[in-house]
């Protein structure tokens, strides 16, 4: 069991997401902003290691408009060497990798120009995993996407849609439960159809389910995980208070997080904590988990 955190750390001085207006584009501003990217990735993962955080999703704007029709220039031969040397870190100290597109990324979607930018997108975030010479443990997540009308054909069109992905792709991709839309049964039944794995959200299951409890829906989703794909992973958080449902909180409750461990056992899984205070949540989760036999402890 590895504890994670998304894409920021706000203790260190630097920010692994810098980006510009697309109307300020250049080739020199992409490089700039890259190199910052990729030099603040670098600290942030040395950083976790120091704490015994063994999982990160890498931010998606590592590249900058990198999906845009834009960017023309060849930023994978550029930084070729900078991408293996982290992809060397990530395996050297045995650190699980994950990203997850933004909301605009739909492959189900009934429009075909939005399927085509989402695949670019996609085909973006497989060639950065790709380029770190990461197997296919490190994973890209997405949702199944909208319902436009019809859940079941939107569900058909998202299976019809995989399929239609590369290869690059499919080796990484898996799929989420959402708040609304897609319950963990949802996913379930496309993982039949698909082979693809259901990431489980804990945050979304206690908001849009089937019923299931905690232990019986990591039970279902585990299985969807071969040798190949690493152990589960499952997404992490709580409520906000008094914001509208659906708001992730501030930082983790740890004995809610305690509460949540107990009903996950045995199952060994890695934990993403979409938490706002990001490194600093995840570092009361892994003092918190000290004691259990499933955490790693490098």
């Amino acid at each position: 069991m590895r504890i994670g955190y998304p894409c920021l750390n706000w203790t260190l001085g630097c920010k692994g997401s810098k980006t510009f207006r697309i109307a300020s584009y250049s080739d020199n501003r992409l490089i700039e902003s890259i190199e910052n990217n990729l030099d603040c990735l670098l600290k942030m993962l040395e950083f976790n290691v120091r704490n015994n955080i063994f999982f990160f999703r890498l931010s998606s704007v590592l590249v900058p408009f990198a999906s845009h029709p834009v960017c023309k220039y060849d930023w994978q031969r550029h930084f070729r060497k900078t991408f293996l040397n982290i992809g060397n870190f990530v395996k050297k100290n045995k650190i699980r990798i994950s990203m997850h597109p933004d909301q605009f990324t739909l492959i189900n979607s009934p429009d075909k120009n939005i399927f085509n930018r989402s695949h670019k997108e996609l085909s973006y975030h497989a060639r950065v995993l790709d380029l770190m010479g990461l197997d296919s443990t490190a994973k890209i997540q997405i949702h199944v996407g909208g319902v436009y009308g019809d859940k079941q054909k939107s569900i058909d069109r998202f299976i019809y849609r995989f399929h239609k992905l590369d290869n690059i792709i499919r080796k990484r991709l898996v799929v989420e439960n959402d708040d609304s839309s897609y319950t963990l049964k949802n996913c379930l039944s496309i993982s039949a159809k698909t082979r693809i794995p259901v990431l489980f959200d804990v945050f979304h299951h206690s908001l849009n389910s089937s019923g299931e409890s905690i232990h019986d829906a990591i039970n279902v989703a585990l299985k969807t995980w071969k040798k190949k794909d690493g152990i589960l992973m499952v997404d992490y958080s709580l409520q906000k208070k008094g914001a509208r449902a659906g708001s992730h909180a501030e930082s983790i409750n740890i004995k809610s997080f305690k509460s949540f461990l107990e009903k996950s056992k045995p199952y060994d899984f890695d934990i993403m904590l979409e938490i706002k205070d990001k490194e600093k949540s995840a570092l009361k989760a892994v003092k918190a988990l000290r004691t259990d036999r499933r955490f790693v402890k490098y």
